[in-house]
This record gives C-alpha cells, sequence and structure tokens, in this order.
C-alpha cells in the first residue's frame, strides 16, 4: 500500500519558520539533509514573502493559483511543477475561497555535492545556481518532466525518514533523477554559478536593515532610515530593495508586520488597538486595512477563527491524511 502524505496548512506550518530577513528555515536530519512537506495554501491566509539557502521542488497536486518569484508572478495549475533556486524570494498566492495542495521537496546540495565535490556535481545543481530574471520556473506537464518527478518524488516519500544507510542511498538515487531530469529539461538556460553569487552579496548589503527591524519592527521606520543602515541613497536603496526582494520596502515592511500581529491575536487577549500600537501602526483603521489585504480577513474575524478557546474563539479545524493525487 501507497505510503499516504499528511497535509498540514502552510500557513500555521511555514509561517512561524520566517525570520525578518524573510527566510524560511528548515530543521534538516544531518544524516540526510531533504524534508518532503505536503502542504495547503488556502486564500484566506497566504504566507508571506520568503527565501530560503537551499533548492526546492514543488509538485502541484490540486487546485490553481498564483506563485510570485521576486517581482515576476506564474499561473500554475495541477501537474505543473515549479523549480525554486537559492536566496529567490516567493510566494504562493489563493484567491479568497480556493486552495492548492502542493508536495514541497527541499534539500541541502551536500545530498549530491559530497565532501568532496567534482564538476559532475555541480552540473546536478545547475538549474537552482544559474537562475536569471528570466529563468522559466514552471515546467508544464505537456513536457512529461512533472510526471516523472512526481514518481520519484512517491518514492523518496516511501524511504522517509531515512533511519538506515540503504533507504539514504535510495533517497539520494531518487534526488539525483530528478535533478538529472531537470539539468536536461533546463539544458539551454542554464548561465554560470555568478548570478547567484551576486544575489548573495546583495542580500549581504540588506543584512543590516533586516537585523534592525527584528527588534524595532514597532518603531516608526521611514525608507530613508532604512537606507541609511545600508549606506545607500534613498533612491538607490528603494530601487535595490526590490530589484533584490522582489517587493518595495513598505510593501516588506508592512508583511513582516502584519505575521507579528497575527499570533498576538490567536494567542493573547491583548486589544486589537493595542496589537496595532505594538507592532508599529499609528492608525489601526490603516492597520485593519492592511491586515485585510494581507491575511484575507479582518483582524477580528482572525482572532475568532484562529484564537485561544480561553479568550472565546474558535480553533481552525484539524487535519487529515489525503491520498496524494495521481497525476
Amino acid at each position: 500500500m501507497r505510503k499516504k502524505p499528511k497535509w498540514e496548512k502552510a500557513y500555521l506550518v511555514v509561517e512561524p519558520q520566517i525570520s525578518a530577513e524573510g527566510i524560511h528555515t528548515y530543521t534538516f536530519n544531518r544524516s540526510c539533509p531533504i524534508e518532503l512537506g505536503f502542504h495547503i495554501h488556502a486564500g484566506r491566509h497566504n504566507v508571506r514573502m520568503n527565501r530560503h539557502d537551499y533548492p526546492e521542488i514543488i509538485y502541484v497536486c490540486e487546485g490553481r493559483g498564483d506563485v510570485r518569484i521576486q517581482d515576476r508572478v506564474f499561473r500554475v495549475k495541477r501537474r505543473d511543477l515549479l523549480v525554486i533556486g537559492p536566496d529567490l524570494y516567493h510566494r504562493i498566492m489563493c484567491p479568497p475561497g480556493t486552495q492548492l495542495k502542493l508536495a514541497s521537496l527541499n534539500f541541502q546540495s551536500e545530498m549530491v555535492r559530497g565532501s568532496n565535490p567534482t564538476a559532475d556535481d555541480e552540473q546536478y545543481l545547475m538549474p537552482f545556481f544559474s537562475q536569471s530574471s528570466s529563468f522559466p520556473h514552471v515546467v508544464h506537464p505537456s513536457s512529461g518532466v512533472p510526471q516523472r518527478v512526481l514518481e520519484l518524488i512517491r518514492g523518496i516519500h516511501a524511504e522517509l525518514p531515512a533511519t538506515t544507510s540503504l533507504a539514504r542511498l535510495a533517497v539520494k538515487t531518487y534526488l539525483k533523477s530528478i535533478l538529472l531530469l531537470l539539468a536536461r529539461h533546463y539544458s539551454r538556460h542554464l548561465g554560470t554559478r555568478e548570478t547567484f553569487e551576486q544575489k548573495q552579496r546583495a542580500l549581504q548589503r540588506l543584512q543590516p536593515v533586516f537585523e534592525h527591524l527584528e527588534t524595532h519592527f514597532g518603531d516608526p521606520i521611514r525608507v530613508e532610515d532604512a537606507a541609511r543602515l545600508c549606506a545607500m541613497s534613498t533612491s538607490h536603496f528603494m530601487g535595490f530593495f526590490k530589484r533584490h526582494t522582489g517587493q518595495s520596502f513598505v510593501a516588506y515592511l508592512n508583511g513582516f508586520r502584519i505575521s507579528k500581529a497575527q499570533p498576538l491575536l490567536a494567542s493573547t487577549d491583548k486589544s486589537i488597538s493595542a496589537i496595532s500600537q505594538e507592532i508599529g501602526f499609528c492608525d489601526q483603521s490603516y492597520f485593519g486595512r492592511v491586515f485585510r489585504r494581507l491575511a484575507g480577513m479582518t483582524p477580528w474575524a482572525y482572532r475568532q477563527r484562529f484564537g485561544n478557546p480561553s479568550f472565546g474563539s474558535k480553533r481552525s479545524p484539524p487535519q487529515t491524511d489525503i491520498v496524494l493525487s495521481r497525476a
């Protein structure tokens, strides 16, 4: 019998793992650094823009929606495959009343590189480390690649958690087969590793403002202040920030503040006005408008749906196991 995946709400699993820098962090198993998650993305609460320092492969099991990668938006539907390289800001977006069910494969490059990487090892990873601003991130079913990748993902799922040397060998073999398919599919689009290294240097320049946000998000923060932290002029900073994160600084700041408001609404009895002030919104009305735009509901409705029962609110319904859809 095929092993069933455990489906989880993306917002409840992924959002808490995103830092002020918009970095999503997995705690990988050191002996086999690969994770396979089955996530439900619902239009009422989309996960905010985030990035991570490892490659990601996503198979669309059910539904349709949009995926924003940097400043580009891709429409995806059932049986599509998404290929996302390290340090690219991205976000899954669903219209209200809809949902996407995705199988997300994340792995660290050492899974194929080993301790003494060769040129062949690097070739496996080139579709991820050489993604330019025009890279075609979506692989459509007509290519035949998504279906073959799905079968290999099933093989990985059957072996995890890989507690034996034979299981780890199987996982690595399945992963290399996936990467070979992608390397062949993207052979005409591969550039150089310099694209990836330029992105890393750019994000390093923004590090001071990310660190400042982590501890001062509740204080007034102007674009001029953020630019000064990065030793840039305001105009240069605005263009630089949007080019390398895929959104304006104000949009990024609002998204980060709303992500801080959500657990306060769900787990405390603080007033909405007090929470608005605490996270840096001086105007409660403006806070409500921004919250509704980003979370898909008002702060009050969010508290009613996800709040602690001791405050008289409702919990979200429990998740059940669902069989991974066949293509």
